[in-house]
């Protein structure tokens, strides 16, 4: 008999008959079993197990212990698996690098193959073999993104890379997500989605602005000094170009003082064609209203307990209060005033607006402009140097890097 030579099942019982035959005939064991080729203990071990059967019964045997190896080995790899996913994470891996780092832990802990562990985790090979490319700026780029982050607690990462752009970097908001992310900076919760604002149940149909000066709208904010006294915050906006016209806080207002600011404002912008409003004791006063019909402009009045009419300076006053309000301390009203005053021009010039291609509703210098490669005008005049709200400036590339 060859070493090492395997036997089929079909092979094992007809060596069994032979064996048996040969014994009969009066041949000894160890006789019989050098005449087939193998020795007695092979005969005993082969008689044990497929004594008895034929050989198609042996051949099932065979394929019934092959298919039981392969359920325990497919047993033992669910049971691995399963081991492996609840010491990893209790969660979905939403991003390469952690189930790259998944994978990786998988191999050094419970020893699994790398083919194998990406299977478990999910991970294409080709990703998990991919090493990222590090660039020069990242790190500059790095520390802007934190530091407006710091700055503006309240912008996602979108306004971040408008104010990034505005300071010379050229960088796409896939690139800025990526690090906010990384670096674990907060991104503002999502408010709901509201309805169309033009529409009030069908029962009328909002006027939409189609250009400067075509429809204003104002409302009151309020707000509270340190000594716990009210500030009423009258907040005026150009529906069109979204610039805010007016931020006035004053203790108490009347219609002729709302009169009197309008009128300073009309001064410098001009009268407008509408001005729309809530039905509030200051703004049905019938002096105020008689006062806008000389100037020409027809009032708007939205319908009772239907604010989402008054869309925009809605808008307004919540961002206002987010970016503002709630994070200041007024110890005085001259102090409210001044602060006031700077953000609403820092909302102009500065802020980038989501609904204007995240560019500022009132540029410093603006002379026309160009497409550029994410989807926005690009002004043929650059930009001044974006400054913070506490006089500083932004971080520009070129100082950044230098």
């Amino acid at each position: 008999m060859a070493r090492g030579k395997k036997h089929s099942p079909e092979q094992v019982v007809n060596l069994l008959r032979q064996i048996e035959v040969s014994i009969a005939n009066g041949k000894t064991t160890s006789l019989a079993c050098k005449e087939a080729g193998i020795t007695d203990q092979t005969y005993y071990r082969w008689r044990k197990e497929y004594g008895g059967l034929q050989v198609d019964q042996a051949r099932r045997l065979k394929e019934l212990e092959q298919e039981n190896a392969k359920l325990k080995r497919i047993v033992a790899n669910l049971s691995l698996e399963k081991l492996v996913l609840k010491d990893i994470a209790g969660g979905k891996f939403l991003s390469p690098e952690r189930r790259r780092c998944a994978v990786n832990h998988a191999r050094q802990v419970h020893g699994l193959s790398e083919r194998h562990a990406c299977l478990v985790v999910q991970q294409p090979r080709g990703t998990q073999r991919y090493r990222p490319t590090q660039r020069e700026d990242e790190d500059a780029l790095t520390q802007a993104i934190v530091t407006l982050a710091g700055q503006y607690g309240r912008y996602g990462y979108r306004r971040i890379t408008a104010l990034l752009r505005h300071a010379g970097w050229h960088v796409g908001k896939d690139r800025v997500e990526r690090i906010w992310r990384r670096e674990g900076l907060k991104v503002p919760q999502q408010q709901k989605p509201r309805g169309r604002l033009w529409l009030n149940d069908g029962s009328c149909v909002r006027l939409r602005p189609e250009h400067v000066n075509h429809v204003w709208s104002y409302d009151f904010v309020s707000a509270r000094t340190y000594d716990g006294r009210t500030v009423r915050m009258l907040n005026l906006i150009d529906e069109h170009s979204r610039e805010s016209l007016l931020v006035r806080p004053e203790r108490r207002w009347s219609s002729a003082k709302v009169i009197e600011v309008l009128a300073d404002v009309m001064v410098i912008k001009g009268v407008p064609q509408h001005i729309r409003s809530d039905n509030g004791p200051e703004f049905v006063a019938r002096d105020l209203r008689k006062w806008l019909a000389n100037t020409g402009a027809k009032t708007l009045y939205i319908e009772p307990g239907s604010p989402w009419e008054n869309g925009y300076c809605e808008s307004f006053n919540s961002k206002l209060r987010d970016e503002f309000l709630n994070g200041e301390i007024f110890y005085s009203m001259k102090e409210i005033r001044i602060l006031a005053e700077r953000w609403r021009i820092h909302y102009n010039t500065i802020r980038p607006h989501s609904s204007l291609s995240y560019r500022p509703p009132a540029p410093e210098s603006w002379q026309g402009g160009t497409e550029t490669g994410y989807g926005e005008v690009e002004s043929k005049v650059r930009f001044p140097l974006p400054h913070t709200l506490d006089g500083g400036y932004l971080i520009t590339k070129e100082a950044a890097l230098h």
